[in-house]
């Protein structure tokens, strides 16, 4: 079994919509009604919820949106890129992993809105949490149609056909 292989298996990881592997790990048992949250949340959210995520090879995070920001903390692994189209249509790309002398961080917070996806920095695997607040709902989750994506950003041509799925 790889190294890999273990990760999944010993942390129960399963397949995740966007590409790679993942487990919710923590949902708060509180949750902020309705009426304490923004408009753009249909009803109740956990104060807090956080998963472990996992990519390896070429598999990447397909971008996506969610209607909170995602704080992504780096574990294992050979690092990770952020990719991020920001809601003014700028590009940016974040590394994440254990070489902050080779511009790598720990951490990276994602704002509300912005279409992001992840690859692995080196083709080998990455660990990493993301903790979502107020906590992930599926109905917070909108994943990329290339399409769309195209007539939105034209500039960003070539990170959004790798990085969507249809």
């Amino acid at each position: 079994m790889s190294r890999v292989q273990k990760i999944i298996h010993q942390l129960a990881l399963k397949p995740h919509p966007e590409g790679g592997w993942y487990r919710e790990i923590y949902r708060s048992a509180e949750s902020v009604p309705p009426a304490g949250l923004p408009p753009r949340f249909g009803g109740a959210r956990a104060f807090a919820t956080s998963i472990y995520f996992l990519l390896e090879g070429s598999d990447f995070s397909a971008f996506h949106r969610i209607r909170q920001d995602e704080l992504w903390h780096f574990y294992d692994g050979d690092g990770l890129t952020i990719h991020v189209i920001d809601k003014s249509g700028g590009y940016s790309r974040k590394k994440l992993g254990r070489n902050p002398d080779q511009g790598e961080a720990f951490h990276h917070v994602v704002a509300a809105g912005d279409w992001f996806g992840a690859t692995v920095s080196s083709g080998g695997f990455a660990l990493v949490g993301c903790t979502v607040v107020p906590g992930f709902d599926f109905d917070d989750f909108e994943m990329a149609e290339r399409h769309t994506l195209l007539q939105l950003y034209p500039q960003h041509r070539d990170i959004i056909a790798r990085l969507t799925r249809s």
